[in-house]
Formats: C-alpha cells, sequence, structure tokens
C-alpha cells in the first residue's frame, strides 16, 4: 500500500498500519518528515521549527501517537499557564484540589487581567457549557463571538480571555469560528477533566519527533522516501491504479491513502473525478487561515518563563526555546550567553502582506513592554516564517465541506485534519484522521480494528453533566 504524505495524519496511518503487517510505502515531497509540524536547518545553521506546535492532555490520539514512535519522553509537560497584559502584570493559571470543572477556579479568581466584571460574564458562560456537557443547543450555526454576546461577555472577557485562548487554539478569529469548536476547547480542555488544559511542548527540534516513524515502517519491510513528489493519481473506473511521480516513473498498489492538504489532492486527481464526485469537489468551500512565526536570537538571557501567553499584542506567545531544549540536553542550541525565543502569531492576516523587516520591528516593539531585558540586549538575528494557508477555517457551517476518510474510489481513503474528526485543525486532528484512515482501510481489507481512541472522561462534577 501507498500513503502520500509524511505529515502527521501521513505518519500516523503508516505507523499504525506496519504495526498490523502491511508494506507501507510513504512518500513525502519534501526533504524532511513532519509536515507543517516539522524543523529545518537555515543556511547559517540554526535549526528552527517552521511555527511552535504543542499539544494538550486532551489530546489522547496525538499522546498514543508520540508512544508507538517513541516521542513521549521527548514532550515536556507544564501544568502552570503564564500570561502577561500590556501593563507587565503576570498572571498564572493552574489547577487547585477542587474538583473539575472548579479546579481552576482560584487561579482565575486571583487572575489579575480580568475584572470582577470580566470574570462573573466569564463564569456565567462556562455554567452554560458545563451544564450542557460541552454541547449548548443555542450554539448552532453561530460564530463563537455570536454566541459570546449572547452570552452577556464584555469586551475585556472577548479579548482577554476567550479571544486569547480560542485563536490560539484553532487559528482563526472568533468571528469566523463555529461555536461549536470554541465551545469545545473549553469543555475538553479546562472543564471536564483536571490535566485537559495541561501544555506539553517538544524539547526537541519538531523533526525529531518523527525520529522513530521511518523505523517504525522500514524494520517491517515498508519504505520511506523523502523528496518524491507525486504529481498525478490515476484512476480506472471506481478505483485509483497508480501514482505518477514527479521523475515520471509510475506506482500502483492495492490500496492508497492520501495525506496531503485538499487543494494538493485536487490538483493530483484526474480533473473528470476532482469535479464529479462531491467528496472531492465540496473541498473547494474549504476556506484557509494563516500562521506567523517569528525567530529572535538574542546576546543574553531575556526571559525566564518556559513560555508566555500575551494579552492586548499582536505577538500571541512567546516560547523561549533555549530553556525548552537545554531541560532536554544541557546547553541547548543557541548557546550559554545567548537566548533563542519564538514568537507565534495565528490567524495572522494582517501580517501577510507586510515585509519580513515590518514584522520583526512590530514584534520587538512588543516585547520591550513585556520582557523589559530586550531593551538593553542585541538582538543577533531574526528571521520569519509566514505560513498563508496553514491551516482549514474552522468557520460556521465548515463540517458540511470535510470529507469521511472513505471515498467514492474503493481502494483510496484520506487523511488530514482537514477531513472529518470531530476536532478542529490540530495535531490531534491529523493523528486522528491517520488513524481513521488506517480504519477504514483495514475495514475495506476485511481486517476490521479499532485505532481511534476516546477523549479523555469526565471527571469530578464534571461527569455528572457529561453527554459520552
Amino acid at each position: 500500500m501507498i500513503i502520500i504524505g509524511g505529515g502527521l495524519a501521513g505518519l500516523s496511518s503508516a505507523v499504525a498500519l506496519a504495526e498490523v503487517g502491511y508494506r507501507v510505502r510513504l512518500f513525502e515531497s519534501r526533504p524532511h518528515l513532519g509536515g507543517r509540524a516539522t524543523s529545518y536547518w537555515l543556511s547559517d545553521g540554526s535549526h528552527v521549527d517552521n511555527c511552535q506546535h504543542v499539544t494538550l492532555g486532551c489530546c489522547t490520539n496525538l499522546d498514543d501517537f508520540y508512544r508507538r514512535v517513541g516521542a513521549s519522553e521527548k514532550i515536556r509537560w507544564y501544568s502552570r499557564l503564564f500570561f502577561v497584559d500590556r501593563r507587565g502584570r503576570r498572571g498564572v493559571i493552574e489547577s487547585s484540589l477542587l474538583p473539575p470543572p472548579l479546579h481552576l477556579g482560584p487561579s482565575f479568581a486571583l487572575f489579575p487581567s480580568l475584572t470582577w466584571e470580566d470574570k462573573r460574564a466569564i463564569s456565567r458562560a462556562m455554567l452554560a457549557i458545563t451544564r450542557s456537557g460541552g454541547c449548548p443547543a443555542d450554539a448552532a450555526g453561530l460564530s463563537m463571538l455570536e454566541w459570546l454576546k449572547k452570552h452577556g461577555q464584555t469586551e475585556g472577557a472577548i479579548t482577554r480571555f476567550w479571544q486569547v485562548v480560542l485563536v490560539s487554539a484553532l487559528n482563526e478569529d472568533l468571528e469566523r469560528t463555529d461555536a461549536r469548536y470554541g465551545i469545545e476547547v473549553f469543555w475538553k480542555g479546562f472543564l471536564s477533566t483536571r490535566r485537559g488544559f495541561e501544555v506539553g511542548i517538544p524539547s526537541v527540534p519538531l523533526a525529531e519527533l518523527y525520529d522513530g516513524c521511518r523505523d517504525a515502517i522500514t524494520r517491517r519491510g515498508g519504505e520511506v522516501r523523502t523528496r518524491a513528489a507525486i504529481r498525478e493519481i490515476r484512476v480506472a473506473g471506481d478505483v485509483a491504479s497508480s501514482l505518477r511521480l514527479d521523475d515520471g516513473s509510475e506506482l500502483a498498489a492495492d490500496f492508497f491513502i492520501s495525506a496531503i492538504p485538499q487543494d494538493a489532492l485536487l490538483e493530483m486527481l484526474p480533473p473528470e473525478v476532482a469535479t464529479r464526485e462531491p467528496a472531492f469537489s465540496n473541498l473547494r468551500h474549504l476556506k484557509t487561515s494563516p500562521i506567523t512565526g517569528v525567530h529572535f536570537w538574542y546576546d543574553r538571557v531575556v526571559m525566564n518563563e518556559p513560555f508566555l501567553t500575551l494579552l492586548d499584542r499582536t505577538t500571541q506567545w512567546i516560547f523561549n526555546k533555549s530553556r525548552l531544549f537545554s531541560e532536554h540536553a544541557p546547553g541547548g542550541p543557541s548557546g550559554e550567553d545567548g537566548q533563542y525565543l519564538q514568537l507565534v502569531i495565528s490567524a495572522s492576516y494582517g501580517l501577510v502582506p507586510l515585509s519580513r523587516q515590518e514584522i520583526i520591528n512590530l514584534c520587538r516593539r512588543e516585547l520591550l513592554d513585556v520582557l523589559p531585558a530586550t531593551r538593553d540586549a542585541r538582538l543577533v538575528k531574526a528571521t520569519v516564517i509566514k505560513e498563508a494557508h496553514a491551516t482549514f477555517s474552522p468557520e460556521p457551517g465548515c463540517d458540511r465541506w470535510r470529507p469521511t476518510q472513505r471515498t467514492p474510489l474503493k481502494n483510496f481513503f484520506l487523511a488530514g485534519d482537514w477531513t472529518a474528526t470531530g476536532w478542529p485543525a490540530t495535531m490531534e486532528g491529523a493523528v486522528r484522521s491517520g488513524y481513521l484512515a488506517a480504519e477504514a482501510l483495514l475495514a475495506a481489507d476485511a481486517r476490521p480494528q479499532k485505532l481511534v481512541l476516546p477523549d479523555l472522561p469526565a471527571e469530578g462534577l464534571a461527569r455528572c453533566f457529561s453527554r459520552v
């Protein structure tokens, strides 16, 4: 069998199928595995992630994938979330001994960047989410912003709480986000379980997380090829017959899984198939949203926290890469004296038309306020990585365009976070799609097997409201 694409969706399906006995051949057009969640070397020898990716305690299938490929020990977990506002006030969200959904209540009550009016409004909305088990009936067909306004959220609550969490989690603005997805982030991550909100950050460059993938496939007789671009998917009747590579060679297989972005898939399919079959033609309705990563190397230490979430800023997250890496391997990649920071801006529509230098200047100005030590530090080097079409947009109603992993072609299956997974565009969604595609293939080959793990079960008082 052949898998097209070496991102998380393709790798998770490949590893799962190799483990049950299939000879897997995986083809990736880039020189590295990991897709959008990877890292690579710059021309000066610096190793950078294309954009910092994190996992959460509620991401059960991503955790399972890391376990399968031996990457679990490369993820460092944090049970305290650090915030800083425009006035430089630091806030922490952490769990208490209270049962879910009350466990975060004490730190939330003390959070310095929200007024009591903001906190009362947020508490009312959280109660509505909890009472519905994460599925409030009045959210159907609404954007997240519409639902929040319907529930009387203050401007401060929206901009300093809901927006801060959800734009980063879903890579989309609140007015463009289906309320169902925004609500599920809070139910699964913050309300239903104690550790759902915990942040897991790789302590190695992202590409190193996939070192075990190649071995998991090749030691079972499979093959992994990078720099191997597929140019055409050939179809005969109701089956995919072969693939044509960039070098003109042709490959045949009994089964195929496509784990590439939806727009790339449409370009590879025969035009008559791409336009005739709704499973494919509907993909043109899925929109995308951008992410921008900004990398700064300073000549001295300017930040002590492992990461910070910024309020009232264009920059949303700062990751202390020197500290994260040194916790895994003392010394770190940026030397003993300097410090490497990575900044992340999700749904970065306003940055897309800006030049690299304009983005660097904007981010440097914002760091002057939240990290005063940058005033005296010298910026040794900086780079900007813009991904204009980073993820599909979870806009209201987008689920009607997301296809299942099965297609009208009997031996051709789909994986990708944009397929119907029940999750938005996250690493968890990508892995779920890979497992679902593998499940669909196994069922078609009369070897049914369950691979997708369920969400974490609700705990404490939240269990009373859970619909699972």
